[in-house]
């Protein structure tokens, strides 16, 4: 972290105002040369910005946040100016020639944040979650997770382990003390079993926690020429399949994103379900189409004759809503759908509202991401195999090590590194 770095922190160009951040030792002096002075910490103020030679490039608001109580610990220095391509190619063109600095590489400011223990990697993944958000759903839990809310939580868990870790590893270390209770560890079950149930509470909650961060995802099946192409793309209202007469159009798995009452919800249409398919892509396409609705929340079963899923995809135990299609042509079907029909298209967008509300409704869990699921069921695992009364002390010594070091990965306080990249990778540049 010798080098400052700095990057282009809003959106494309041309636009009305473009951000330029940087972050690192040399920030006071790039200040100090692009706009004479260093301004007051935190209070914008609206000076001529010079490139080579003393040239003023623009004019605008520049702020100054001195470490260590900035995003990344380190100072951080905001030019806003006019969001001209002319304008930030002249600049950044500048920054780049001076010693020591550099373009940021993907992520790179948040990392920084994180190295400096501005931020853990719960509320880095809260950030990425924020950034990406498509709902309100999405929104709410992301911003939760990003002011701290999972961080808060697990420091408390590992502030209760350490505890409990410290009675035990007492009555190992000097057990033929005076002043060390023979009966030090012997609540050691009771406590790690009270912090195994709260974390297994948080995992039960977390799967609601992955589906609003993923989507609700309803997978639409039926025969071929049932209408489904044609009802994705009325729902989306855009085309998303191709729509024709010809058996088998639809081979591969088409996705569309809904927001329906704040939450996200996939639509995936799929291969109409036939024996003998035309050909072996027709096949595979039916294959994936069957595996993916046994992975979905909910199956909309489409045919127009009304005759309902057949067995096998009713066996796949996942909730079902079965219509019938073209229902311009079946006068009083309620359950029946046509493209032709506004008012059945609201009808299905409202039970796939309310389908996704029932999920997913309520306040925002704190686990949102496999990782983190992870960690926690090791750590309750560790828990778990330390509980047993007849366990020696040497043995739940080391299992509450077990479950502390999965509460260090969650958090970010060791072992990460195999995570960092991915994790960091999926910021944009300036972020």
């Amino acid at each position: 972290m010798t080098d400052t770095i700095f990057a282009l922190s809003s959106g494309p160009l041309p636009s009305g105002i473009a951000v330029l951040r940087m972050t690192g030792p040399a920030v006071r002096l790039v200040l100090e040369t692009t706009v004479g002075a260093l301004p007051s910490p935190r209070r914008a103020v609206l000076r001529d910005v010079h490139g080579d030679d003393g040239e003023v490039i623009d004019r605008g608001l520049i702020l100054f946040f001195p470490a260590p109580g900035s995003f990344t610990g380190e100072d951080v220095a905001e030019f806003h100016l006019h969001g001209g391509r002319a304008v930030v190619a002249a600049f950044l063109a500048f920054l780049g020639s001076l010693p020591g600095l550099r373009l940021a590489e993907a992520g790179e400011f948040t990392r920084r944040a994180f190295d400096n223990g501005r931020l853990d990697l719960t509320e880095v993944e809260g950030l990425a979650d924020l950034i990406a958000a498509d709902t309100d759903s999405q929104r709410r839990q992301a911003l939760r997770l990003a002011g701290g809310a999972f961080r808060a939580r697990a420091e408390d868990w590992r502030q209760r382990l350490i505890e409990i870790r410290a009675r035990v590893e007492a009555n190992l270390d000097f057990a033929d003390e005076d002043d060390v209770p023979e009966a030090v560890a012997a609540d050691v079950g009771i406590d790690a079993g009270l912090l195994r149930a709260e974390m297994e509470r948080e995992l039960q909650a977390g799967r609601r926690g992955e589906r609003i961060r993923d989507g609700f995802e309803a997978v639409v099946l039926g025969p071929p020429n049932a209408g489904k192409s044609s009802l994705v793309n009325a729902l989306a209202e855009r085309d998303i399949a191709i729509v024709t007469d010809i058996p088998g159009t639809t081979r591969d798995l088409l996705e569309v994103r809904l927001d329906l009452g704040g939450y996200a919800v996939t639509l995936v249409d799929t291969a109409g379900l036939r024996q003998g398919a035309g050909d072996a892509i027709e096949a595979e396409g039916i294959r994936r189409g069957r595996a993916r609705a046994a992975a979905a929340d909910l199956i909309v079963w489409l045919d127009e004759d009304g005759t309902g899923p057949s067995t096998d995809v009713a066996g796949l135990g996942v909730p079902l809503l079965a219509l019938r299609s073209k229902a311009d042509l079946h006068d009083g079907a309620t359950e029946a759908v046509s493209i032709h029909d506004r008012r059945t298209l609201d009808r299905l967008l409202d039970r796939l509202t309310r389908e996704a509300a029932d999920r997913l409704a309520g306040e925002a869990p704190l686990v949102s991401r496999a990782r983190q699921r992870q960690c926690l069921e090791q750590a309750v695992k560790a828990l778990r195999r330390a509980e047993r009364p007849d366990l020696p002390v040497e043995i739940a010594a080391d299992r509450l090590r077990q479950a502390g070091d999965a509460l260090g990965r969650l958090t970010g306080r060791i072992d990460v590194e195999e995570v960092l990249g991915s994790i960091f990778s999926t910021f944009c540049i300036g972020k």
